[in-house]
């Protein structure tokens, strides 16, 4: 129980720090680069607690339902608290496709994401190295390694993770759609759900930055074979959701209705 409440803290401790970032600096700088300064920050936020609680789930002995629940809410803080940031390097992309963001942009605010999230590593080192509880000086005995992620084989691992971006992207692009209140809730729970089903095989993940921060530093695999799992899946599992709902199901739809018109007529 004490390595849970020690946990609690590092979590709300890395959300007050970045809230109070996102406070302090945000009415100093332009809107440009207040949206930097928000993905940044997001992004480290996302990272520190993702580290927290992969850790608390593998080595704090935190049954599945209760690292659901742990999952769902602060998922649901995340959301409130991101303003509107992504803290996704897919997401960038998909800007620039839309174009929305020009590439020089898009590029630069990924480097801020990874950025972020390599910060977001040393911190929770930082954090694991005072050994606040058991289970931190258990992981500081190890050196603060972590083990392959992976509970099936690299195709399995990315296709997970490709399902895992498609399922999250078709929630996000779907969620307007409900009443605002009942939005975040909604997307928190798309996001627990695809969590804890694709958890076991590959991380689930779905964050290219993340991943980076989170699972690039494990052992058992390449990089080029982490890469492929938590870089190209996620990206392909974007890019594939928007090509299908805003491209070939409306295109698909149009003609069916032209060839029911035809029909009538």
């Amino acid at each position: 129980m004490t390595d849970l409440w020690v946990s609690l803290s590092v979590l709300a401790a890395a959300v007050l720090l970045c809230e109070a970032t996102r406070r302090a600096a945000a009415p100093l700088l332009g809107e440009v680069y207040r949206l930097y300064l928000l993905e940044t920050v997001s992004t480290f936020q996302l990272c520190c607690c993702t580290h927290e609680l992969k850790l608390l789930a593998q080595t704090g002995g935190l049954a599945p339902p209760g690292s659901a629940a742990l999952t769902y809410t602060i998922t649901v803080v995340h959301l409130f608290s991101f303003r509107g940031a992504t803290c996704n390097p897919s997401a960038a992309l998909e800007s620039v496709c839309r174009g929305a963001r020009s590439v020089r942009a898009a590029v630069l605010l990924m480097a801020f994401q990874f950025g972020a999230a390599a910060a977001a590593r040393v911190f929770a080192a930082s954090a694991w190295s005072l050994g606040l509880s058991d289970m931190h000086l258990r992981h500081q005995k190890f050196g603060f390694r972590c083990f392959d992620p992976l509970g099936g084989t690299v195709l399995e691992a990315a296709a997970v993770e490709l399902a895992c971006a498609f399922t999250v992207q078709a929630a996000a692009m779907h969620a307007h759609k409900l009443q605002e209140t009942l939005r975040v809730p909604f997307v928190a729970a798309v996001i627990t759900a695809v969590v804890y089903t694709g958890g076991s095989v590959s991380g689930a993940v779905f964050n290219p930055a993340l991943a980076f921060s989170v699972q690039f530093p494990c052992s058992g695999h390449s990089y080029l074979e982490y890469c492929f799992i938590y870089w190209l899946g996620p990206v392909l599992g974007t890019a594939s959701c928007v090509l299908l709902l805003e491209k070939i199901v409306p295109f698909l739809s149009g003609k069916s209705s032209a060839v029911q018109k035809r029909k009538t007529q």
